[in-house]
């Protein structure tokens, strides 16, 4: 077997065409790429290679659903390049460089925060719209960019929402732990969002302290040491911040260890993940995710999980999904507005987005002066015989919490 270099599988990943155009895109010089009466080419730019390989496959899945979802709404045709940033900073840089050379008006990404950073100094630089599908790192939205726009919580926005939302568990079942041990990845993503937890817990008169907070590699194969060393805490209630291969991992030695702590909080991606429940079982029930969520409840929504349900009945929608969707659904939507896809002109439109029937927790989509969505809400969602429930908030709430989780040995 002839062994590609890896500047080849660059070359070959970058410009696939999306689903929508069903065709690769045509590589179009950018001085004709921004007239009036053009499809919109929307570059969708994901790890689709590397350690995060499977959630950013995951992600496009979202965005397949967009074309149909959103002609049904009204929106107008659009056209998906792909790229892949093969889960590094300096791939994901290289990559949106390329893209916007070969012509696409808006891109949409990246869900790794060090990724979508990268990608973000290019867009500010070429003066391309930036519709940021999936990034909690707060700096994104700090720096006085004018391109980037936001639509995803940022990690003190995520912690104030999970402490919240915690609250509200530990009031209805009447449990709530005194000690906490944290397992993080330590990505940009873990760290900010670790910082961030132990900085708010006193913040928000939470009924516990941290007793260890402990950073691990996701790309790691054995976590059987970072697993024995956070049980050695006995503490009450495991706060994870994962992703999806390393929440498995952990899972599997909380087993074979035999730890079996009141509960297992996350608040980041991983633990909510088909993939984790298949591969866990029952084992991967009870555990409680504090993200970024959709409303089930919302008539969008609905229509999103009919499309995503028809296209792939073997998964069920996450956040993924629902937040790469109204990446693209915020783009098409400006596209709509201006009228054009002159760069100028889409940033204009975004600045004035108010997205009223979307599909996540919260009254919609707008944008303030930084280019963050100020508004989003998160769920507290449980994991329920391989389907994921919303138990917190109320108004957008499926079922009642099981809290404290239940023995390993004690699952149907």
């Amino acid at each position: 077997m002839t062994r590609k270099s890896p500047n080849n599988r660059i070359e070959r990943r970058k410009f696939l065409a999306g689903a929508a155009a069903g065709t690769v895109a045509a590589a179009v010089p950018l001085r004709f790429a921004h007239g009036q009466g053009q499809k919109l080419k929307v570059g969708v730019l994901l790890p689709r290679s590397g350690p995060q390989a499977q959630i950013g496959i995951d992600c496009q899945r979202g965005a397949d659903c967009a074309p149909e979802v959103l002609k049904a709404k009204g929106y107008p045709e659009f056209e998906f390049v792909l790229g892949d940033t093969e889960t590094k900073p300096e791939i994901a840089r290289a990559q949106a460089e390329k893209m916007i050379g070969q012509g696409i008006h808006i891109l949409v990404g990246c869900f790794d925060s060090g990724q979508t950073m990268a990608a973000a100094q290019v867009c500010e630089q070429k003066g391309i719209p930036f519709s940021v599908s999936i990034a909690a790192v707060p700096a994104l939205t700090e720096q006085g960019y004018k391109t980037v726009f936001r639509n995803f919580p940022t990690g003190p926005m995520i912690a104030a929402d999970s402490f919240n939302l915690q609250k509200a568990l530990f009031q209805s079942t009447g449990k709530a732990p005194q000690t906490v041990v944290m397992l993080h990845v330590n990505d940009t993503f873990g760290m900010s969002q670790k910082d961030a937890n132990v900085a708010g817990a006193p913040k928000f008169g939470m009924p516990y302290k941290f007793v260890d907070t402990i950073a691990y590699d996701p790309t790691a194969r054995d976590l059987s040491a970072e697993v024995r060393k956070a049980k050695a805490t006995n503490a009450d209630m495991l706060w994870v911040i994962s992703r999806l291969n390393d929440a498995i991992l952990i899972c599997q030695e909380m087993v074979k260890q035999r730890w079996e702590p009141m509960g297992i909080l996350s608040s980041g991606p991983g633990w909510y993940d088909v993939p984790f429940m298949k591969a866990l079982g029952k084992y991967g029930d009870d555990v409680v995710s504090t993200v970024p969520w959709h409303d089930p409840k919302k008539a969008t929504s609905k229509a999103l999980e009919a499309v995503f349900k028809k296209k792939f009945p073997d998964r069920e929608l996450n956040t993924n999904h629902t937040y790469t969707f109204e990446g693209v659904m915020v783009a098409v939507d400006a596209f709509k507005r201006a009228g054009s896809t002159e760069p100028g002109k889409l940033i204009e439109a975004l600045k004035k987005t108010d997205i009223k029937d979307n599909v996540v927790t919260g009254p919609g989509v707008k944008f303030n002066a930084k280019g963050q969505n100020a508004d989003i809400k998160m769920s507290a969602i449980q994991n329920r015989g391989g389907k994921n429930l919303v138990i917190f908030p109320a108004e957008a709430a499926q079922a009642k919490p099981n809290w404290p989780m239940r023995p390993w040995g004690k699952r149907g």
